[in-house]
């Protein structure tokens, strides 16, 4: 894994300065503290410039970038891992590449000279990279399908500039942190901003399964993958597989995908979390593979989030070797700044900051990689999202009756003020009828956290007022009409809260702060496209979710973790601002008046309420613990980004770098 950064100049000569990118690369060398390399090409009519920050994980000693082809006219700096390298490379060779190098980079870049743009089609893996042609004097960026792997961009002065983490783009001088009001209001109702925006004005995100293409002055951006699902009334699809076949297939895809994403020069560990998800992950390890294996868990001192038990049983069932780091109170509120430095973007929960101690225990330990369970909850239908919305369908046949809604206090044991009947029907019975609208399964939520823009300041309520909360357009309808009602839930949750949140601010972010790889068996594409083909019952029958999941694996797991209902990963919000009733030194310089003025997003008075509430009442909703990581995050990300913005140590001489400088005719 790595991180990545370059400029183009578009429409004005600019010089490409090495010290430039390499201060670009400090902004994020803790991405890949081992080595670095930069490459420049400037003639009279072009300038471009390519940075890397290397953790070596596959060919160890000779894999640093950048890396061209035999004849040096492609040149890529490349994050992420190829994990089918080792078959595509022979297919290469018997096509006349030569390769240098024995890495899944140098792959790329073959690929790409012998089939252009559609060398995205032949790769399995999480990436994002961008290969410079001298011939066509273009700049190709490419990310992954699902996003794994952030790749961001801006252009400025007549320049693209595009980085892993908006932080180095920040490190060049013509880039400015704004916040984009339109983006926050986003954030404040789906929990992240919609694809292409980011927090920052001017700064954009590459989407999942996108590729740009720069050059002559010009940009194209142009999709290559999106997720897809067959018809509802697709009778011939429903019929095609028996469930027990259809569990082998998927059990079968989810060994191979394991077993290639431990392609790896360094150990390989797991993170274990005590569900079905990482369970079935482990349990692949260790019995289809021959490697060591060691896991990692998080647990909590709020027994209210702590899911060790679990984790502990699953280790002594597998034989691991495991480690845990334990999170209190205090610990998540006093990396939660730090946290969001890396995020760089505000969050409603606090969520990202006990994997960024989970990722230090890895760090500590030695390891660079692990494997994740993550994917499997958005491609198998595992969120209570999805079951409330088959519960509020089934209600909504008969909306007078009592009964009908009383299955959803099946859904929130676990959160202990969302326990009330009435409360529920109340909340869930909001436009309970209004099931032809294509985001039935997600509206209610995001109207209800759209409720969080009070906190807002006039001005910028009128912003956020213009700024619909649905994200319903003609084109959206008119995909998800003819899907079914499992299907359309899962693609709104895939294509707006899976890459810019869940593998952003809880995966990709909070990882490489440590400089540990995640990596997800469960995204692969094949399971990812295998999991989108199945009826809708194979994956929630019933009310019981992951039902596929749970069959393929079940004589591979303890009984207690395969029947275990979902639990999401959770935890404690408002106890970690304020553990022992008392806010932590930087929460008060947060809220304090004078710094919610600087800032300029929020109302005081709102926020004084609000800790007015907090000192009155140990216990707050979850509207209100959202409310307050919202706050507490925004403040921070304005502090960080726009009042004490620190670029980093930059590249020098002392690290390993590797410098390719060229001119043109």
């Amino acid at each position: 894994m790595c991180g990545i950064v370059g400029t183009l100049n578009l429409t004005q000569q600019h010089p490409i300065r090495q010290e430039g990118l390499r201060q670009m690369l400090g902004a994020i060398r803790h991405r890949g503290p081992d080595q670095f390399g930069v490459y420049v090409f400037q003639d009279a009519h072009d300038g471009v410039g390519l940075g890397n920050a290397r953790l070596s994980i596959i060919d160890l000693g000779g894999g640093q970038q950048p890396i061209s082809n035999e004849d040096g006219t492609l040149w890529i700096v490349f994050n992420g891992e190829i994990f089918n390298y080792v078959e595509l490379r022979p297919e290469l060779e018997r096509l006349g590449h030569r390769f240098q190098t024995d890495s899944d980079t140098e792959v790329i870049v073959h690929l790409y000279e012998q089939y252009g743009a559609d060398c995205l089609a032949h790769l399995n893996g999480q990436f994002a990279f961008a290969i410079w042609d001298e011939r066509e004097r273009s700049l190709f960026l490419a990310r992954d399908r699902v996003g794994i792997r952030p790749l961001h961009y801006t252009v400025q002065q007549g320049a693209l500039l595009f980085a892993s983490e908006m932080k180095a783009l920040l490190s060049d001088e013509r880039v400015t942190a704004v916040f984009d009001p339109l983006a926050l209001a986003q954030i404040f109702t789906y929990w992240s901003p919609l694809s292409p925006r980011t927090s920052f004005e001017g700064i954009y995100t590459l989407p999942p399964g996108h590729w740009l293409k720069a050059g002559n002055g010009r940009i194209h951006i142009q999709s290559y993958w999106q997720p897809t699902f067959p018809p509802a009334n697709n009778d011939t699809h429903h019929g095609k597989w028996a469930l027990h076949e259809a569990a082998q297939q998927l059990r079968d895809l989810l060994i191979d995908a394991t077993q290639i994403q431990l392609r790896a020069d360094v150990p390989v560990g797991a993170y274990l979390s005590g569900g079905l998800d990482s369970s079935t992950i482990t349990a692949l390890i260790h019995h289809y593979t021959g490697n060591r294996l060691e896991t990692f868990s998080i647990a909590f001192s709020d027994a209210a989030f702590d899911e060790s038990a679990y984790q502990q049983q699953m280790a002594a069932h597998l034989g691991t070797r495991h480690h845990i780091v334990t999170a209190t109170h205090r610990d998540i509120g006093e990396v939660f700044p730090e946290v969001i430095r890396h995020t760089e973007t505000p969050i409603l929960r606090t969520s990202p900051a006990p994997l960024y101690l989970l990722s230090k225990l890895v760090q500590d330990t030695g390891f660079k990689v692990v494997l994740t369970g993550e994917g499997a909850d958005e491609f198998l239908a595992g969120y209570n999202i999805f079951k409330e919305a088959k519960i509020r369908r089934f209600w909504a046949r008969q909306p007078e009756s009592a009964i009908r809604p009383l299955l959803l206090n099946k859904l929130y044991g676990y959160v202990g003020n969302l326990d009330n009947t009435a409360y529920l029907q109340k909340f869930f019975g909001r436009d309970l009828t209004a099931t032809n609208d294509p985001t039935y399964s997600h509206a209610i939520r995001w109207r209800n956290t759209a409720r969080l823009h009070r906190l807002f300041t006039p001005e910028l309520q009128k912003t956020a007022a213009q700024a619909e909360w649905k994200v319903e357009s003609d084109q959206l309808a008119s995909l998800l009409a003819p899907l079914s009602s499992l299907s359309r839930a899962q693609y709104l949750e895939i294509t707006i809260f899976l890459a810019e949140y869940l593998l952003s601010a809880q995966g990709d972010r909070v990882a490489m702060a440590h400089s540990v790889e995640g990596r997800v068996p469960f995204l692969d594409h094949r399971v990812v496209e295998f999991a989108n083909q199945l009826p809708p019952h194979f994956k929630l029958r019933g009310l019981d979710e992951k039902h596929i999941l749970k069959q393929a694996m079940r004589d591979l797991l303890p009984e207690e973790i395969w029947r275990r209902a979902k639990r999401p990963y959770r935890a404690p919000i408002h106890h970690s601002f304020f553990p022992d009733g008392h806010p932590l030194d930087w929460v008060t310089t947060m809220l304090s008046p004078d710094s919610i003025n600087a800032a300029g997003i929020f109302n005081p008075l709102a926020v004084s309420k609000l800790q007015e509430k907090l000192a009155r009442t140990d216990h707050l909703s979850e509207t209100d613990d959202m409310a307050l990581a919202g706050i507490l995050s925004t403040q921070l990300v304005h502090h960080h980004f726009m009042q004490q913005f620190n670029p980093g140590i930059p590249v020098n001489d002392q690290d390993d770098v590797k410098i390719v400088i060229k001119t043109g005719e």
